[in-house]
């Protein structure tokens, strides 16, 4: 077990085969407090070493006798690609970079390379790796080993507490056949849920999504049941409605709050006893499938209104999710931002983009009326737009304000002693490390 003080959790792996440049570098950064390092001279032993531990950073010299470092850039890139590489050489050479950067090297830096840009790059690089592991654990294991299928929940990025909570119960009720009921804001990843729970239940049984919202009844009927040949002008032919396409699988109705109030009573006797007249039949056909809905709206007001059903809301909520908005999930801000900017570059054909400390701080204290959609929306605009490389304040300034907040969360210009807090009310305290990471950036 390695000491806890020693920093990143594994170390940074120097490869160079100059005796000197490799403890000058070494030594840099233990200076700066990045005192795991392991070093090595001779370029042979790099592959083993590679496999024995994992490393949190590769910086590699290229020009070294017996393996080059752009064949050790070749390997780590194919054996090893969540592992960052810097490559720091002599050959200052603008082919040579462009080729490095190709094969998956992080940064190029020339010697003699100043120590302010070394550390810099090395920081970042630990970051990058910490966000690649955090999504692997995410998507592979989840809270090591607390959730019984992890991989169903993989398309989902959060390590937020309340989120881990939904998926523990997801998987307590996915043998269940009853109907959920899954609430939550616009753009806070609702269907990602749906398919979440689609993969716990049975990933090879039939998904079918319908969005009920300006249905009228004889549509909605039409679109669930089906119909007989000659039930209506112009059925010419048999039609099989959602309810017998999803059999044995889940039917998905989304922005069930809009649905009109004939279709409830229709929902609501499918839900209550099983089973659905298709139109134009007189007898009724029994229903396999687990009914699953989705909506933005506050149900609750709607009963209130008399414009839903009390006993269609008792029934279509016996499970019920509230997927939380993302102002209420802070913690995950970074790790969907990192994501959704990877994303946008890898989708405009653009290099890979860093995100400023002044930026992320601005994004998040912003509330995210649009949640998730919102954010990549934004990022995908801030993307296409930049040209350097690095995303800064600036590249959101335009779209993305300080939110109106409570007195609590954001202090008053005009108070002078009011203390900016960069939580809620209903956010859990930062630990101190958090905090102390908090402070840093607002005095930057």
């Amino acid at each position: 077990m390695r000491p806890s003080h020693l920093y990143p959790q594994n170390p940074v792996l120097l490869v160079d085969d100059e005796t000197e440049s490799l403890r000058s570098l070494a030594m840099a950064l233990r200076m700066q407090g990045i005192s795991h390092v392991a070093e090595c001279s001779d370029s042979r032993q790099v592959a083993s070493m590679l496999a024995e531990r994992p490393y949190d950073v590769l910086v590699l010299d290229l020009t070294m006798p017996h393996v080059s470092g752009e064949e050790i850039l070749t390997l780590a890139g194919e054996q090893y690609p969540d592992l960052p590489v810097i490559v720091v050489t002599a050959v200052d050479a603008v082919e040579m970079a462009v080729r490095c950067m190709r094969k998956g090297a992080l940064d190029y830096m020339v010697k003699p390379v100043e120590k302010i840009r070394l550390i810099s790059g090395v920081r970042r690089a630990i970051e990058l790796r910490e966000l690649r592991s955090q999504a692997r654990l995410l998507r592979d294991r989840m809270l090591s080993g607390e959730l019984l299928n992890p991989g169903a929940f993989a398309p989902i990025l959060t390590r937020n507490k309340a989120m881990l909570s939904i998926f523990q119960y997801m998987e307590s009720i996915a043998p269940s056949r009853q109907p959920v009921l899954i609430t939550g804001e616009t753009g806070v990843g609702k269907e990602l849920m749906v398919k979440a729970l689609h993969a716990l239940t049975d990933p090879e049984s039939p998904l079918v999504s319908v969005n009920v919202a300006g249905l009228d009844d004889n549509v909605f009927s039409d679109t669930l049941f089906g119909h007989c040949k000659g039930a209506f002008t112009g059925a010419m032919e048999k039609r099989r409605g959602l309810v017998e396409k999803a059999a044995k699988g889940i039917l998905h109705l989304d922005e069930i709050g809009d649905l009109n109030h004939d279709s409830q009573i229709k929902l609501l006797r499918l839900l209550q006893e099983g089973e659905y007249f298709p139109l134009g039949s007189d007898t009724a056909r029994l229903a396999d499938t687990r009914v699953v809905a989705t909506t933005n709206r506050d149900l609750g007001q709607l009963q209130g209104a008399g414009q839903f059903r009390n006993d269609l809301y008792y029934r279509l909520s016996v499970h019920h999710i509230q997927v939380p908005p993302l102002r209420h999930r802070r913690d995950d801000i970074p790790l969907l931002l990192h994501h959704a900017v990877a994303e946008a570059a890898q989708e405009l054909g653009r290099e890979p983009l860093t995100v400023s400390d002044e930026a992320l701080t601005l994004l998040v204290q912003y509330d995210w009326p649009g949640n998730i959609r919102e954010l990549k929306t934004i990022v995908h605009d801030a993307v296409s737009r930049n040209r350097k490389g690095r995303l800064s304040a600036q590249d959101f300034s335009g779209r993305v304000g300080r939110s109106a907040a409570s007195p609590a969360s954001v202090a008053s210009p005009a108070d002078p002693a009011a203390v900016w807090l960069p939580f809620g009310a209903d956010d859990r305290l930062p630990t101190i490390e958090e905090a102390t990471l908090l402070l840093i950036r607002e005095a930057l």
